[in-house]
C-alpha cells in the first residue's frame, strides 16, 4: 500500500546544504569530451612538449588504451579551451589520431590557472632545471599576487616570506633551494641550455646567475676560449668579479684557462641510455636499485670464481 505524499522526494545531504552556484559549478566540472582542435597550450607556460623517448611511450599507451587520465582546462574567453594539466597527452593524442579528449572545465582566474599547471606538471618524474627554475618563479609570483590582492595590509616583507615558503612545502624541499632554482631564471638562454644539457653544473649555474647579462655573453667567448665550463669555484670568482666591477673578458678568459682536474670518483648513467634494458613502469630510482644488485650479484660470482 502507498504512503501518502510518496510523490513527494527526499532532498540529499548535498541538496540541502549546496547552493545553486555550486551544483552548478560541480555539473561543469565533470568529465567532457572536448574536440582536440578546440585546446590549446596555456600561454607562456614553462615545460617542454618534445617527441623524445618519454613521448613515445606515452603514445604507445594512448594507441592501446586510450587518454586514461582527464586534461584539465579552463574556457578562452576567445574561444576554445586553454590547457592547465595534459599538454603531453593532448600532444600523443594528436600523434595517434585522436579526434576528441577527456576534459574537466574549470572556471580559474589566472592566479588559479597557474598554480594548479605547475603543481600537475611539477609531478612528472624528469624535469628539466630550466622548466623547474621558471615554474617556481610562475607559482611564487601568482601566490604573491593572490596575496596583494586579498590583503593589501600585509607587510610586503611577510607576504615575500610567505609566499616563498608555500612553494617550497608544495615542492618538499627549503626556501633556499626555491630560491636558488629561481635565481636560473638570471641565466641569458646560452647559459640556461648548458645547464639543462648538464654541460654546467647547478651550483656554479647559481653563482653565475649573479653575473650581468653582458657578462654571461663575455663568459661565453671566455668559455671558448679555454674549452671548458666553470667549476663552482671558478663561478664564485667570476661572481666576486662581478660584484667588485672588476669582470672583463680577460679576466674571464684567465680564470677559464686554469687546468682543472677531472672528477674520478664518478660514473654517470644517462637514464634514457639505460631505459631499454628496463620494464616501462620502472622509475629512475628503481633502475638504480636493481643495477647494484646485479652488480653486488656479478662481485660475489667473481669472488667464488677466483677461489676455485
Amino acid at each position: 500500500m502507498p504512503r501518502k505524499g510518496g510523490n513527494i522526494s527526499l532532498s540529499s545531504y548535498d541538496d540541502i546544504f549546496s547552493t545553486e552556484e555550486s551544483r552548478e559549478a560541480a555539473a561543469r566540472e565533470q568529465i567532457q569530451r572536448i574536440p582536440i582542435s578546440d585546446l590549446h597550450p596555456f600561454e607562456g607556460h614553462p615545460f617542454r612538449v618534445v617527441d623524445d623517448e618519454a613521448m613515445t611511450r606515452t603514445v604507445e599507451s594512448i594507441s592501446q588504451f586510450g587518454v586514461i587520465s582527464p586534461l584539465l582546462a579552463r574556457p578562452d574567453p576567445d574561444g576554445g579551451y586553454e590547457i592547465i594539466s595534459g599538454h603531453r597527452r593532448c600532444h600523443a593524442a594528436e600523434l595517434v589520431g585522436l579526434e576528441t579528449l577527456p576534459v574537466i572545465i574549470r572556471e580559474m582566474d589566472d592566479d588559479e590557472a597557474i598554480i594548479a599547471m605547475i603543481d600537475s606538471n611539477l609531478q612528472r618524474e624528469t624535469i628539466l632545471p630550466s622548466e623547474r627554475a621558471w615554474a617556481y618563479k610562475m607559482k611564487l609570483d601568482a601566490i604573491k599576487h593572490q596575496g596583494a590582492r586579498s590583503d593589501l595590509t600585509s607587510p610586503q616583507l611577510a607576504a615575500k616570506f610567505s609566499s616563498a615558503a608555500r612553494v617550497a612545502k608544495d615542492a618538499g624541499i627549503s626556501g633556499d633551494t626555491v630560491r636558488r632554482y629561481i635565481r636560473l631564471t638570471n641565466l641569458i638562454p646560452e647559459l640556461m641550455n648548458m645547464v639543462d644539457e648538464k654541460k654546467i653544473a647547478f651550483n656554479p649555474a647559481v653563482e653565475l646567475s649573479y653575473l650581468t647579462r653582458e657578462e654571461q655573453s663575455q663568459l661565453l667567448e671566455a668559455m671558448d676560449y679555454a674549452q671548458a665550463t666553470p667549476s663552482l669555484s671558478q663561478a664564485q670568482r667570476l661572481k666576486k668579479q662581478s660584484q667588485e666591477g672588476a669582470a672583463t673578458l680577460d679576466s674571464m678568459c684567465e680564470i677559464m684557462n686554469e687546468v682543472k682536474k677531472e672528477p674520478t670518483d664518478r660514473v654517470i648513467f644517462q637514464a634514457d641510455s639505460l631505459r631499454k634494458y628496463f620494464p616501462k613502469s620502472y622509475t629512475n630510482r628503481q633502475m638504480e636499485e636493481t643495477i647494484i644488485k646485479l652488480l653486488e650479484q656479478w662481485q660475489k660470482r667473481r669472488k667464488r670464481e677466483q677461489t676455485r
